[in-house]
């Protein structure tokens, strides 16, 4: 059984967010896998107080302990890829107008 437990998580997520929609299983769920793939990848821990040096483990308590925090919206890498494409619209639709 993995601790904390999943309402202890929900309790310390939602204790800081001014987003209750982040409140959910799913949204725990996923954070704690983002952020166990990260520790697979030699991503450093943030913890360092863990018995368990699973990856899983390590994320859980890293959200327990409010290392990670949970927000809604895309990620940092999308929100740049997003801003990316958008210019290079831009740009387009500003020399067809300019061509014609």
């Amino acid at each position: 059984m993995l601790r904390p437990s999943y309402t202890d998580l929900l309790e310390v997520i939602t204790k800081n967010a001014e987003d209750i929609t982040i409140a959910s299983r799913y949204t725990i769920v996923i954070a704690a896998a983002k952020r166990a793939r990260q520790l697979v990848d030699h991503a450093e821990m943030l913890v360092s107080d863990t018995k368990v040096n699973k990856p899983v483990s390590i994320a859980v308590n890293e959200l327990y302990q409010g290392k990670i925090k949970v927000r809604q919206g895309y990620t940092e890498e999308l929100q740049t890829e997003q801003v990316q494409a958008d210019t290079e619209e831009a740009a387009a639709q500003a020399s067809e107008a300019t061509e014609g």
